[in-house]
């Protein structure tokens, strides 16, 4: 399997906080990867991290094959869409696309040109002038236009309305499988990455919770209902990810790869969201793993 990022027990510092720690991942290529978590879970940390923007405090991070070294010939091959979506306001569209094909050596003009007439925007238009989608396009036009095999998105579509932000995301997803790259996507917006992403990364606390394929999780994933019961009386192989308690009933969510037969749940599926709740309820925790983070990696 070719992995387009994997890292082992990657870390970054500042002062005396871990803004990441012992994240180790294995992220096959061909993937739109969702990373989704909570406000200061270390999602900006590690896209920066991918993205060669600036060098671990731990650990190490292999993107295509190779370990980061900051080379402009490794830096050609990765796109990143910061959260902000940068673009400058003072210069025009028409600028912007001569300052990528300048500073990118695979850029691709007729697609940038082409995105750009597709989209409706004029060339001449300052970048100030523009809406928030229409710089949010703009700024994925570059990262697009650079022909990267791994593009990195950090919040993409944070600040849109929802028709700018679909219209992000179909954009996104037409290109991917064109051009055939690679995404990782950060969102705190579960429902786009439902409709868009096949593997997912939870980070809770600067740790990874969860990440494998969304399929494979999914069916691994179940909703337990029943009478009241301790989580420490289910069966070894079910891995209570969440639990919740009335005077007479207890809803968990576990982890198993085994069938569930007694007979005194009710068994039902979780959806993304359901998943993503789940593991970023850090009172929970695993309680068959002390309250410690749990990796679930793809098979």
């Amino acid at each position: 399997m070719n992995a387009v990022l994997r890292t082992h027990g990657l870390g970054k510092k500042y002062g005396k906080r871990w803004a990441l720690r012992d994240c180790t991942l294995d992220i096959p290529a061909g993937h739109v990867v969702g990373l989704v978590g909570p406000n200061g879970a270390g999602k900006t940390t590690l896209l920066t991290l991918a993205a060669g923007q600036m060098a671990p405090s731990a650990g190490g991070v292999t993107v295509l094959g190779e370990a980061l070294t900051g080379r402009p010939a490794q830096l050609a091959r990765i796109g990143f869409v910061a959260q902000d979506t940068p673009t400058y306001a003072g210069l025009s569209i028409a600028d912007h696309l001569k300052l990528g094909a300048r500073l990118n050596p695979a850029w691709d003009a007729a697609l940038a040109r082409e995105r750009i007439e597709r989209l409706g925007l004029d060339p001449s238009r300052k970048a100030g002038r523009l809406s928030g989608g229409q710089r949010a396009q703009l700024a994925l036009t570059l990262g697009i236009a650079k022909r990267p095999e791994l593009l990195i998105l950090d919040e993409p579509v944070a600040s849109l309305d929802p028709l700018a932000r679909r219209e992000f995301m179909q954009s996104l997803m037409e290109a991917a499988a064109e051009q055939e790259f690679s995404v990782l996507l950060s969102s705190h917006l579960v429902s786009d990455l439902e409709r868009t992403c096949d593997h997912l990364i939870v980070l809770v606390d600067a740790q990874v919770r969860v990440a494998g394929d969304v399929e494979d999780l999914l069916a691994a994933h179940h909703r337990l209902t029943g009478p009241r019961r301790d989580p420490g009386r289910l069966p070894a192989d079910q891995h209570v990810v969440s639990a919740s308690h009335t005077d007479r009933q207890s809803t968990f969510i576990v982890r198993t790869s085994a069938p569930i037969h007694d007979p005194s749940w009710s068994v039902s599926q979780v959806s993304l969201e359901d998943l993503v709740l789940a593991y970023m309820d850090t009172s929970a925790g695993d309680r068959r793993n002390g309250g410690r983070p749990v990796l679930e990696v793809q098979r």
